[in-house]
């Protein structure tokens, strides 16, 4: 912990210095010496290589206390019956028997012990419903590999579909003479949708390591798991085509980029760089109402585009200087994605969407219940290794328009 905060601190000393080091070499025309660009880029770019190294380190520091949880229980009396409704999925007799499945015990008792969480046969498609204890790991493990779901509404969906109403129109009052007529003026609604996409992913277990009793085999597939559903989601939530009408291409959530449109004022001069009036003109094309919860997201490399922007009262970025707070820009959180269009300098970046502002809670991410993982004994065998199919059913959109805006470079 200490090492995390004291790596902030001098990410903070560091950018103090950078800026003063851009003043110190700026001519009296305004701009910077040629000789120190190349400095000045180099101390930026360190400023950002801390900010991820600290990103690393908090990730570890979550997964490494994950990990040392206890990895068995100690012997107790048999536990008696709780009253009252419970799911079979969150039994421990469940837990046991799904994880014993895993491991490659087929026995019947441990069939019969999983056939009341709705599973199908080992070697059929549909495979096990993880443990709820599980799945609230691999919950876990998503949020740490998804900036999106810690930003967004998740909710949680038994069927297949869910309708969701949306006011489009709050209707108006008028005034009216002592006993005149009152004109109606019924609010109108729209309705969005949300359904449930499949997302799969595999990994591949040695046989000498699933033997292993010592080894955390359902702290391995979380983390593997979640990595990899993780940054699917997060690329799906960004850049999502939602319901497919091509043959042989799957559907999946629509993205955030794929349902904001750019308007004439938050759409850049040039294709190469952002300005503070343009950041000031997405900033105030999002409704006062909307920019109380709003945050930032964009590439890296529009991040280092945007920590040189300052105004009167100095450098419109700030970094987080606490354990899990985030750089903030004009005092509003800034996130970062891989999966965010990035500024390449070429012709190719005209009219890209490089950054989101707006209430990412109004972006709904719906989970299916019911995350399921299959064992494979027969295909890897001749390997010595056994294979793990994981499936999901999710969907994202966003429900209100009007609660984010983008900046799309200019032409």
């Amino acid at each position: 912990m200490s090492t995390i905060l004291e790596l902030r601190a001098k990410r903070a000393n560091l950018w103090e210095q950078t800026k003063s080091y851009l003043e110190d070499h700026r001519g009296e025309n305004g701009l910077v010496a040629a000789d120190a660009v190349e400095t000045y880029d180099k101390m930026v770019a360190e400023v950002q290589s801390m900010g991820v190294e600290i990103e690393r380190m908090e990730n570890q520091m979550a997964m490494e206390a994950k990990l040392s949880q206890p990895t068995s229980e100690p012997i107790r009396d048999e536990l008696k019956p709780v009253a009252g409704k419970v799911r079979p999925t969150a039994t421990e007799a469940y837990n046991k028997a799904f994880w014993e499945m895993m491991r490659g015990n087929n026995s019947m008792e441990v069939r019969n012990a999983l056939s009341v969480g709705g599973g199908t046969p080992e070697g059929s498609a549909g495979g096990f419903t993880v443990p709820d204890e599980f799945e609230r790991q691999l919950v876990q493990a998503l949020d740490e590999n998804n900036v999106f779901r810690s930003i967004a509404r998740v909710i949680q969906t038994n069927s297949g579909t869910r309708a969701i109403p949306v006011a489009t129109d709050s209707g108006t009052a008028t005034w009216v003479d002592e006993g005149g007529t009152i004109t109606e003026s019924d609010p109108t609604f729209s309705q969005k949708t949300l359904s449930a996409f499949k997302l799969a992913t595999m990994v591949k277990v040695t046989n000498e390591l699933l033997n292993d009793s010592a080894f955390d085999i359902a702290g391995y597939i979380a983390e593997r798991f979640g990595i990899r559903f993780g940054n699917a989601e997060e690329n799906a939530f960004l850049n999502g085509t939602g319901v497919s009408t091509t043959p042989g291409t799957p559907s999946q959530p629509t993205g955030l980029l794929s349902s904001v449109t750019a308007g004439t004022e938050t759409t850049t001069a040039n294709r190469s760089t952002l300005t503070f009036d343009d950041v000031y003109k997405l900033y105030y094309a999002l409704k006062s109402p909307y920019r109380a919860k709003a945050s930032f997201m964009c590439h890296e490399t529009v991040m280092l585009n945007l920590m040189m922007l300052k105004d009167t009262n100095g450098y419109i970025w700030k970094p987080g200087l606490e354990v899990g707070k985030p750089d903030t820009l004009l005092n509003h959180p800034i996130y970062t994605s891989a999966y965010m269009p990035a500024i390449a300098g070429t012709s190719a970046d005209a009219g890209k969407k490089v950054i989101l502002f707006g209430d990412f809670s109004y972006y709904w991410v719906a989970d299916r219940q019911g995350r399921t993982v299959q064992r494979l004994n027969e295909l890897y065998a001749v390997n010595g290794q056994v294979g793990f199919i994981g499936t999901q059913r999710v969907d994202g959109k966003l429900i209100l328009d009007e609660a984010m805006k983008v900046t799309a470079l200019g032409a």
